[in-house]
């Protein structure tokens, strides 16, 4: 398998309160016609159902029916209907808004710096974070390739709604330039919040899931190198990562080592240029 695909005997870490699917709402002029059909007592004995035009600016249209008329809806029940009806979808409304705003959490890294100047300026923007950095949990660092030529945080974190997980995947994303910028890192919600990933397949998913750090290659190492502004920010941010949390350099790995016909990064990754340059740390 040359490509990051849906993977195969994976286990998704529970998140708890995060929605797991994007939810289709009714317009909101579909909902203001039904709520004033019911309180405006406009379904009349003899009224089946109701039909909205294809202008949905239009009124309700009422069709008699061919069988025998139904008594009117008394009025109280037109209210708790009408009140159901409203409170239900003012909370798939919340329930989506939530959903679509995971894309829009985390933040970009455009300027990340090598790591003699982030030692100078005494200030790194990769661990402001909205929760405290969790040193003890994150002890390893797995690297991916998208698998496609053209990636987004959106677009991905679709893709693993898609694929059964709670929005993006990954930690970290780094473009190149179809998508997100060239070189352009993308610091997930999921580092953002300090929570497990969803990267990780095989018989050691949850174990790497938990405790590893997902950065993912925008584009297929299987087809094409990746661009030069691509290896400098990854081997910019695994410094930084390995300095700050002590992960040694024998704990970063690619995931096709880990997930059993997986080749992720692909062929055309340069390992021995990153080699080179990973610190010699310990925990």
């Amino acid at each position: 398998m040359c490509s990051e695909t849906r993977p195969r005997h994976f286990s998704v870490v529970s998140i708890p309160d995060e929605p797991t699917k994007f939810v289709q709402l009714p317009s909101i002029s579909d909902l203001v016609t039904l709520f004033t059909a019911f309180l405006l007592k406009e379904l009349q004995p003899g009224a089946r159902y109701i039909r909205f035009r294809s202008n949905k600016d239009t009124p309700v249209a009422t069709f008699p029916s061919t069988s025998r008329a139904k008594p009117a809806i008394a009025r109280r029940t037109q209210v708790v209907w009408a009140s159901f009806i409203a409170a239900m979808s003012i909370a798939i409304g919340l329930l989506s808004l939530d959903s679509r705003s995971m894309t829009t959490r985390g933040f970009p890294l455009t300027n990340l710096r090598d790591l003699d100047e982030v030692n100078a300026a005494g200030h790194d923007s990769l661990f402001d974070l909205a929760t405290p950095l969790d040193k003890k949990r994150w002890t390893g660092i797995v690297i991916h390739h998208l698998g496609a030529a053209f990636g987004t945080p959106e677009t991905v974190h679709r893709q693993h709604l898609g694929f059964g997980y709670q929005g993006l995947g990954y930690h970290f994303l780094i473009g190149n330039g179809n998508g997100l910028a060239d070189g352009e890192v993308h610091a997930g919600y999921r580092w953002d919040y300090q929570l497990p990933g969803a990267h990780v397949i095989g018989p050691e998913g949850d174990l790497h899931n938990g405790h590893s750090i997902g950065i993912c290659l925008v584009g297929n190492g299987d087809r094409r190198p990746f661009s030069d502004q691509q290896m400098a920010q990854l081997i910019r941010l695994v410094q930084r990562l390995q300095q700050e949390l002590g992960i040694p350099s024998t704990s970063i790995r690619l995931h096709g080592d880990l997930a059993p016909g997986i080749n992720s990064p692909g062929r055309y990754f340069e390992y021995s240029r990153l080699a080179e340059q990973l610190l010699n740390v310990a925990r």
